[in-house]
């Protein structure tokens, strides 16, 4: 911008200095005008007067003019080595040290900036690849979180988390179902103090070898397990209490009905072992006539056929639970071996002159089962229905088919079964009358004996009955279809 600057200030000197001489110039042209003015006016005496002043005033103009043009061209010249060695050098060596200066800078900047750009971009793969894993982090997070909520909602067992205050963080809808908790309770103290609990958060973080941390609690008509145990944080300081519930209810029923299934059994075998040993012991004693031990070893004799079928069902009934009873399946009519059960018992029905009717409807397919045990449960169902049927009584046996099962109904009308028995009927050793089923002969697991058969062949047992009218059982066995 600067490189030529003298010359172009020589220039404008010079053309300053034009614009002078030719305003000198003029000034004195107008000057020589005015005297020919006054000449021609007259105002001027001679003609030679004023020929001499206009002679004078040009030569006087050119003599000034050169002198002028003279003056302003060393003026110039001067002015101009001046500026270009103190003004216009110091200025382009200025100018040149600051471009040198400005292009070092530029691409000073060039690099940073490229630098920077590259910089940039580096961080922005860094983050780019941090937010990626990050992302990849949470919806890992996430997942096990809505996995974890997922197996706490369907647990069967319940599961309460309390903090150092006893507070409830976490809870799950078993928990709430298992213990009837309520939204007011909220905190350790609430629930356990509320179900009569005698426990203590503080030993439990405490005294890790308190004996008392497994608890059996009943609530309502349930029984609940509760184990509690305290977790630690980060630091391996407690920071909680996990209380996790199983509902026990269907174990404490099996073991109370395992513990009266063994007095039962000890029960049913110590009478007539009981009857046994008397008579025999009374026999041993002394001589008694014919009749008399004829009595008593008849006693002996049914005491110990009772045994025997005591003994019986009990290995029948074992056979099964254990798997051990194989089921051989066959064809066969159902209506065949309704009447032979019928024909087999006949000797009892005449006893008690009951009214026996046997209807099979036409067309009735052939059940596909085992044949031995689906007779042995017949027997038995026909067996209790007299029994239980006074003298003189009526029993009806209806044989047919609905859908792809065949049906037996057995209907009489003797004692019943009142309404409360009914759900427990099928339980073992469970008797309506213990002492009239003991006097009978029963071993009270005829009809739980039948239900196991039943469920091996894939059938049904149904009982309905009014205490004083009478009982319907009805029995859906598949057919071979």
């Amino acid at each position: 911008m600067f490189k030529n600057i003298q010359f172009k200030i020589i220039l404008i000197f010079f053309l300053i200095g034009i614009i002078i001489i030719s305003g000198l110039g003029v000034f004195f042209l107008n000057s020589i005008n005015q005297i020919s003015v006054q000449i021609d006016n007259g105002q001027v005496n001679t003609i030679q007067q004023v020929s001499n002043s206009i002679d004078i005033i040009r030569i006087n103009t050119k003599v000034m003019l050169a002198i002028a043009t003279v003056v302003f061209a060393i003026v110039g010249v001067l002015i101009a080595i001046f500026l270009s060695k103190f003004v216009i050098y110091p200025i382009n060596k200025l100018i040149k040290s600051a471009e040198k200066i400005s292009d070092d800078d530029k691409k000073s900047k060039i690099q940073t900036k490229n630098k920077k750009v590259n910089d940039a971009g580096e961080f922005k793969n860094v983050f780019g690849i941090m937010t990626t894993e990050l992302k990849q982090k949470l919806s890992e997070v996430s997942t096990q979180k809505n996995q974890i909520e997922t197996i706490l909602l369907h647990m069967t067992d319940g599961i309460i988390a309390f903090n150092m205050k006893g507070e409830i963080i976490l809870i799950n809808p078993a928990a709430k179902k298992f213990l009837r908790i309520e939204p007011e309770d909220d905190n350790f103290d609430d629930i356990f103090k509320k179900i009569k609990v005698d426990i203590n958060m503080e030993k439990i973080i405490y005294l890790e070898s308190w004996t008392s941390t497994e608890q059996r609690i009943k609530v309502e008509d349930r029984y609940v397990n509760v184990l509690f145990a305290p977790f630690k944080n980060e630091s391996d300081r407690p920071d909680g209490v996990i209380a996790v519930i199983q509902d026990i209810t269907e174990h404490v029923k099996l073991d109370n009905m395992q513990k009266e299934f063994v007095a039962d059994v000890s029960h049913e075998l110590k009478t007539p072992i009981t009857s046994i040993m008397g008579y025999a012991d009374t026999l041993l004693e002394g001589e008694y006539d014919k009749e008399t031990q004829d009595k008593f070893l008849n006693v002996i004799a049914s005491e110990a056929r009772r045994m025997a079928r005591l003994v019986t069902d009990l290995l029948t009934l074992s056979r099964y639970d254990s798997n051990k009873k194989g089921v051989q399946k066959e064809s066969f009519d159902l209506g065949e071996l309704v009447k032979s059960c019928q024909e087999k018992l006949g000797i009892e029905i005449q006893k008690k002159n009951h009214n026996v009717s046997c209807f099979v409807t036409a067309d009735v397919p052939p059940v596909y089962a085992d044949k031995y045990d689906i007779e042995r449960v017949v027997l038995n169902i026909l067996t209790n229905s007299i029994k239980y049927t006074p003298e003189n009584g009526e029993i009806k046996i209806y044989v047919g088919f609905v859908y792809n099962d065949a049906y037996i109904k057995v209907f009489d009308n003797g004692i019943g079964i009142p309404e409360d028995d009914l759900t427990r009927i099928f339980e073992r050793f469970y008797r309506v009358d213990k002492a009239r089923t003991r006097e009978m002969g029963g071993t009270g697991l005829g009809l739980s004996i039948a239900k196991e058969i039943l469920d091996k062949n894939g059938g049904s047992i149904d009982i309905k009955s009014v205490v004083g009218q009478g009982t319907e059982v009805v029995i859906r066995i598949p057919t071979k279809s």
